[in-house]
């Protein structure tokens, strides 16, 4: 009985170890399978990253018609440059009215967009106008220049521009291109959007509420398309300046950081708004578009402190100018200007905006103006605004670009 038992001792004891070397075999199985992407274990919750922002799906709409072949930059070298060194007008606008029918519909909001904003017709009678008396598309970046002068300080200079002969020079600028949401609903478009065409376009609504892709009813697409239709509007494809706020993003995109919501959600959402307006930026920029900062918040820069304003042109170089690139230009909100009056005095919050880069600071005025400022290396100046409220009350000194009765939207308010 003895020696039958040691057999099956050796046979269990064999087995015992068979069985061992396969479980070892099956745990290390189951270690790769889970590293090359096996679904995770029941009772384990999966964590999955978010995607890289350039792995986002292309958010671009499908074009119903194709954009035409940009013309040749104009002036080309058959065209006559001439010396100009007379007065340069400026003109600006804020967003421009789609549908007029909602945006005057007797809702709140009704009178601040009868006095600040134009319908998309009046636009375009204006823009045909404009172009008819003569007026020549200028970057404001071209119109003064910082040089040393003999006593070895920087200052500004007005250039002496070479304009085409007959030609007088416009700068145009626009403010708060970015579809605010309070202007949801209200006749506007709701941003600016890179078409398959790779050109700018903008999406939003219809009064029915039907979702729509144009180039007809923004500032920009609209004096794009006239300026591709009219090149002589243009010296070397110049638009306009894009005056940014940055509380609500820009050019639709809600590209601000909000320390109120700091989910893993925004800071995603954020992350997305930031990457699809990339490229909107970039393709405005090489159409002849550049930017100006309009402060952070649309801050009133007579009421609020030093370290107020400070903080706020902080936030705008970090959330704006880090999407737009460089910029000398500083378009005042409401007109008012820095430390209460910039024109004769100098004073610390002005210093401290040339300490960041900027040079030119556009407030608003009815008359073309502008001053090199003796003690910095600054210019003030101001810019006349088109609007309904000019267009009611101050007709006689815009006829030297459109006469305010033949541009006028009969959908506009009685008063």
């Amino acid at each position: 009985m003895a020696h039958m038992r040691k057999p099956a001792l050796i046979a269990a004891v064999l087995l015992l170890l068979l069985l061992a070397l396969l479980g070892a075999a099956s745990c290390g199985k189951g270690q790769d399978d889970a590293d090359a992407g096996d679904p995770t274990p029941s009772g384990v919750e999966e964590s999955t990253p978010p995607p890289p922002v350039d792995t986002f799906p292309d958010v671009r709409p499908s074009i119903p018609s194709e954009t035409p072949p940009p013309p040749p930059v104009y002036p080309g070298p058959e065209v006559k440059l001439v010396p100009y060194d007379g007065v340069v007008e400026h003109l600006f606008f804020h967003e421009i009215i789609a549908f007029p029918e909602l945006a005057f519909d007797g809702r709140y909001g009704q009178a601040g967009y009868d006095e600040n904003m134009v319908t998309v017709s009046e636009y375009n009678r204006m823009l045909e106008s404009i172009y008819a008396k003569g007026f020549i598309l200028v970057d404001m970046n071209d119109v003064w220049s910082e040089y040393t002068n003999d006593d070895g300080v920087q200052r500004m200079k007005k250039n002496t521009l070479m304009l085409p002969e007959g030609k007088k020079p416009l700068i145009l600028s626009f403010d708060d291109i970015s579809f605010y949401e309070y202007m949801r609903g209200d006749g506007f478009m709701e941003k600016l959007i890179i078409g398959d065409d790779g050109e700018i376009w903008a999406s939003g609504f219809d009064p029915r509420g039907n979702p729509i892709v144009s180039q007809d009813y923004t500032a920009v697409t609209v004096l794009d398309r006239f300026v591709r239709e009219n090149p002589d509007f243009s010296l070397g494809g110049v638009k306009g300046c894009i005056a940014l706020t940055g509380y609500e993003g820009i050019l639709g995109y809600r590209t601000q950081a909000e320390s109120s919501n700091d989910t893993p959600e925004f800071r995603l959402n954020r992350m997305q708004e930031i990457a699809r307006a990339r490229p909107v930026v970039q393709r405005l920029k090489e159409t002849g578009w550049y930017f100006a900062t309009h402060s952070y918040g649309h801050i009133n820069l007579e009421r609020v402190s030093f370290e107020g304003v400070m903080n706020d042109a902080h936030r705008w170089l970090e959330e704006v100018g880090s999407l737009v690139g460089p910029t000398q230009l500083f378009i005042y909100p409401f007109g008012t200007r820095l430390d209460g009056g910039d024109v004769y005095e100098t004073g610390p919050a002005f210093k401290a905006y040339h300490e960041l880069g900027f040079r030119i600071f556009a407030s608003v005025g009815y008359e073309p103006f502008s001053r090199i400022k003796p003690d910095i290396a600054a210019v003030v100046c101001d810019r006349m605004h088109a609007d309904g409220g000019t267009m009611r009350r101050e007709s006689e000194r815009y006829q030297k670009f459109y006469d305010s009765a033949e541009v006028f939207d009969m959908l506009r308010p009685r008063l």
